[in-house]
């Protein structure tokens, strides 16, 4: 079963960059982005899409940012969350 298990994350997270989680206590795994997106795999194991055509493209940079430079993009994720509206993958 923990094997069944580790397979799904791989496959969902394959094309994915670790997180690098300075601060340790993140809540984001991993992170996909792109032109006009960003994908996001958190701890509890949702991964979400945030689309520049729905966030805006600020949003999406500034989200982008905080990936590459792994800190603060749990806190932001969490302080806009009435204003963001992702899409769940799984």
């Amino acid at each position: 079963m923990a094997q069944l298990f580790s397979l799904g994350i791989a496959r969902h997270t394959q094309f994915m960059t670790p997180y690098k989680n300075i601060s340790g206590n993140s809540g984001v795994t991993h992170y996909q982005s792109g032109d006009g997106f960003i994908r996001v795999r958190f701890k509890n194991g949702g991964t979400y899409r945030y689309m520049a055509s729905v966030e805006g493209a600020d949003i999406i940079t500034t989200m982008t940012d905080l990936a590459v430079a792994g800190r603060g993009l749990s806190t932001y994720i969490a302080k806009h969350r009435k204003q963001l509206d992702p899409e769940k993958e799984d």
